[in-house]
């Protein structure tokens, strides 16, 4: 039995990792997040369960890296943007342990959560619509309006605000790290990309996102388009991917897929490309523990609707405040 531990274990990201797991049934999973009311952790069993400290806060690294060496982990998923970057740095010492990341490197980590720097790699490889940092060339009167302003890093719409002319584009400060960019016209898809530790594309699944609540794609379906599946392809093999990204596609004007960001990590969406018969988890472990994965998989068009389900436990089993001084163990 392989000893997992899966962080983020609140999230719908979280959620779906431990459910593929759990299925094999050749997986001791643990579940691990910053909050002892995280769903997640409530699917493993009682002994496997773990509060973490915050992604950011000063004693997380060391906190999992303890954890993995106590626990025996072998295989550390993480499923939370703030940790990647920090827990790829780790990689030695959770090695150390006996632990493997099964995470991008810390190089792809780099390039794809810095959206300035994703669109100057992926530049003269596919269509990558114009993107300037404000302040630099952003303020320039060229733009063809509206516009997008987002910020440089960070992940979901947060801060992504249209601007619709000039006027209103100076009148945006630039003291934070904002982008501008060219405003795709067409329709959005997410592609959800798996490579193997060589960086050969074993599988490319779009979606087209057909509601959203809260950030979160609650009714979605898979979609068979090549366009899609080269576009998305010929960013991971740029960004040197390894294990799993979400890449966001838009079309432009003339219909053609461009690229908008990749969240280097197993989006909230997962399930419905796991249904599809891609198991990007489980197929995930198997790369990471060096055991043979199929050089492609395919997947079926299939769709999904999602509803909220209800977890029930003793209240004595609810797992108890980390001690940081906040009520719900937040941190």
């Amino acid at each position: 039995m392989t000893r997992v531990l899966v962080t983020g274990a609140g999230g719908p990201a979280g959620v779906a990792v431990v459910r593929s797991l759990l299925a094999r049934g050749d997986v001791v999973v643990h579940a691990a997040d910053m909050d002892r009311w995280a769903s997640g952790i409530y699917l493993v069993e009682a002994d496997r369960r773990r509060l973490v400290p915050p992604g950011l806060a000063e004693e997380f690294v060391d906190e999992v890296v303890a954890m993995c060496e106590r626990d025996r982990i072998e295989v550390l998923f993480a499923t939370v943007d703030v940790e990647l970057p920090r827990l790829a740095a780790a990689r030695d010492r959770l090695e150390a342990v006996g632990t493997v990341l099964a995470s991008p490197s810390a190089a792809t980590l780099d390039t794809a959560l810095d959206k300035l720097a994703l669109a100057r790699a992926c530049e003269g490889h596919l269509r990558v619509p114009r993107t300037e940092l404000l302040g630099a060339c952003g303020y320039d009167d060229d733009w063809t309006y509206p516009v997008i302003v987002k910020p440089r890093r960070g992940a979901g719409s947060r801060g992504v605000r249209l601007v619709t002319d000039h006027a209103e584009l100076l009148a945006v400060s630039a003291t934070e790290d904002l982008l501008v960019q060219e405003l795709l016209p067409g329709e959005e898809y997410s592609v959800d990309v798996l490579a193997d530790l060589d960086g050969h594309v074993v599988a490319a699944v779009p979606r087209a996102r057909l509601r959203v609540d809260s950030g979160v794609s609650v009714a979605g379906v898979t979609l068979h388009d090549d366009e899609l599946v080269d576009t998305a392809s010929a960013v991971a093999r740029v960004i040197g991917l390894t294990t799993v990204a979400n890449v966001q596609l838009k079309r432009d004007a003339d219909g053609r897929p461009a690229l908008l960001e990749v969240n280097p990590r197993f989006p909230g969406a997962m399930p419905l490309t796991v249904a599809a018969g891609v198991d990007m988890p489980s197929l995930t472990l198997d790369a990471v523990l060096g055991r043979p994965v199929p050089e492609h998989v395919d997947f079926r068009e299939v769709a999904n609707v999602r509803f909220l389900e209800d977890r029930f436990l003793e209240p004595q089993d609810v797992l108890p405040a980390r001690e940081t001084g906040d009520p719900a163990g937040r941190a």
